[in-house]
């Protein structure tokens, strides 16, 4: 029989008579006969140490292979790589000829629409409970003409109270921050997604329009839109023309409306990249001077280079967007007579800053002549020129003074709170750092890597690993203490067992987009457990501690029970940061369907 470390032999008066000798076990955490802990029990049960590992890697590889088959039949379909689909409303469908009537009627539904646009207000603020959304005072001077400035006032504070929060929300996911910060993530957007359905009801059945000019948009209910990116952290309100407003220069042209800026969604985090949303307005108004075919592929390959960029480093990743729009962008565009530069608005010089395009015109001219050195007829014309820049105000932004200049490249532009950013403006650029700042090392967005079964085989190898670990971790800490379990279960509360569930349904779900969110979600579950590791790691260290003061006789330095405590701990948090890159590529592989957007070469990338 073979005995164990951790017993002592009886002393008996009468003497022994019979092998073995009667022992018993030091201590209540260890078990008749053999004198082991539960973990042992489990691992001499298969043979030892190293016959349960192997054991147990064959058996997880070989139920990952299980799962990633019935994933592929699950799911497969949607996942299936090939390019990017075709934008909505780039082209009718004529697959289904009883619906092409129907498709005609919503494609010139679209046009309409975009016909009758006069002007897009963006919402300030990230829509956080900290800055919710809420809309300037002072209205635009390209929408002047089209409201009344007293009701439009009033228009603005019922927007900014409906659009405000209460106290209690952000009491709740400041409590959730804390806790479990996944789900203060999905309480954040589930409140964002309640309040961008409230004030779309408002504006579209409560308001009366009463601040629009338009005798028709007032009696219909017409006239305002209010809508948003899908990150939920972008909105705007769009105005329309009622079509009674007998004015010949109005709804502008494209050209009219240049310099025209297009604000990005999202932060730049993990959860919400920065991103250009293309919508059907935005679409139809660009297509009076650049095929929608061409502005599609643009807005993609911008995408594409936008959610590399990490928050908190702004000022190196948004380089490689710089260069991309002056190496792919501007030179494809130029034979249109239009330039896009990337820039950033403020309202005041403290606040929460937005990124976007600012789509203008190429003048003919290579430069403009000092203002002071004008003659009064040029002077008045370069005024104009002015005038119609600096009115440019995507949310009302109070401005500086504005400067008017020509670059080599023969492009106006203007100087504004962030303004334009190019190479030198982005070494000024300042921006708070923060936790996530630290994470975002581990969770970051990337480009695809391909290989999409490969990367999920692997992912489905680590998930069910990292459970196997996390049950020995908690057995091992159960032969220490029951008071150790509910530590690492309960800080953070069960953040060591819902990444597995989390996982699982990331796998198993349909939609690229749906499977893109969860696997983020997945990835914060991940981030989270990592405290839950760390406590499993405390628990082990102070149990070792102890153990070695007492320098007990049956305490034996190198083994599994003692010295070694650390392994499952260090071996859940190598797979974990191994599980955030899989994640990673993942990712980017359902997102990035069609991988020449990140092409060097210029022809491939627009011929593609």
């Amino acid at each position: 029989m073979n005995l164990s470390r951790h017993l002592v032999f009886s002393l008996l008066l009468s003497g022994v008579t019979e092998r073995p000798c009667p022992y018993q076990c030091v201590s209540e955490r260890y078990h008749m006969p053999h004198c082991y802990t539960a973990l042992e029990e489990l691992i001499y049960t298969f043979g030892g140490p190293w016959l349960f590992v192997f054991l147990l890697l064959g058996f997880l590889i070989l139920l990952a292979l299980v799962l990633s088959v019935a994933r592929m039949k699950y799911v497969g379909v949607d996942e299936s790589p090939g390019p990017a689909p075709t934008q909505q409303g780039s082209q009718i469908d004529h697959s289904f000829p009883f619906l092409e009537s129907l498709n005609e009627v919503l494609e010139t539904n679209r046009v309409e629409e975009s016909q009758s646009h006069a002007y897009r207000l963006y919402f300030l603020g990230p829509n956080t409970f900290s800055e919710p959304w809420h809309l300037s005072h002072t209205p635009p001077q390209q929408i002047k003409e089209v409201v009344y400035e007293g009701a439009f006032n009033t228009f603005v504070d019922e927007i900014n109270t409906i659009a405000a929060y209460q106290w209690w929300e952000g009491a709740v996911h400041s409590i959730l921050c804390i806790l479990v910060y996944p789900l203060a993530w999905s309480w954040q957007q589930w409140r964002r997604r309640i309040k961008l359905q409230r004030l779309r009801e408002f504006v579209r059945s409560e308001y009366d329009h009463a601040c629009l000019r338009s005798c028709r948009s007032r009696a219909l209910y017409e006239g305002l839109k209010v809508a948003a990116t899908p990150d939920l952290m972008l909105a705007y309100v769009d105005f329309f023309l009622g079509g009674d407003e007998k004015r010949s220069d109005l709804p502008p042209s494209l050209h009219q409306r240049f310099p025209m800026s297009l604000l990005f969604g999202g932060d730049g985090s993990y959860m919400s990249p920065l991103s250009l949303n293309n919508d059907n307005v935005i679409t139809s108004l660009m297509s009076q001077s650049i095929p929608p075919t061409t502005w599609y592929r643009l807005v993609a390959g911008l995408n594409a280079q936008l959610r590399l960029v990490r928050r908190g480093c702004l000022s190196t990743m948004f380089r490689p967007v710089l260069r991309w729009l002056e190496t792919f962008a501007n030179p494809a565009l130029r034979i249109y007579g239009i330039r896009v530069d990337l820039a950033s608005f403020q309202a005041t010089t403290d606040s929460y800053t937005q990124f976007g395009l600012l789509v203008c015109v190429i003048e003919e001219e290579t430069g403009l002549l000092p203002f002071e050195d004008l003659d009064e007829g040029s002077r008045s014309e370069q005024l104009s020129c002015h005038s119609s820049i600096d009115g440019q105000n995507p949310a009302g932004y109070p401005r500086d003074e504005s400067i008017l200049r020509g670059d080599d490249k023969g492009t106006v532009k203007q100087k504004f709170y962030g303004g334009i950013l190019d190479i030198d403006s982005l070494k000024m650029l300042k921006e708070k750092r923060d936790l996530f700042y630290v994470l975002s090392f581990l969770i970051h967005n990337t480009k695809p890597v391909g290989h999409q079964d490969l990367v999920g085989l692997v992912i489905s190898i680590l998930l069910l690993g990292d459970f196997s670990l996390v049950l020995l971790t908690l057995l091992q800490l159960y032969s220490i203490s029951l008071a150790d379990v509910f530590l690492v279960l309960f800080v953070l509360p069960l953040g060591m067992l819902l990444p597995f569930p989390a996982g699982i349904n990331a796998l198993f779900s349909h939609g690229q987009r749906r499977s893109a969110g969860l696997a983020r979600v997945y990835a914060l579950w991940n981030i989270t457990s990592l405290i839950n590791v760390i406590v499993a790691f405390v628990c082990g260290y102070v149990h070792y501690i102890t153990q070695s003061s007492r320098k007990l006789p049956y305490f034996q330095p190198w083994n599994m029970d003692e010295s070694e405590w650390w392994i499952f701990p260090f071996a859940l948090v190598l797979c974990k940061c191994i599980q955030l890159q899989l994640v990673n590529w993942h990712v980017a592989n359902l997102e990035i369907q069609d991988r020449s957007l990140y092409s060097n070469d210029f022809e491939l990338f627009w011929q593609s």
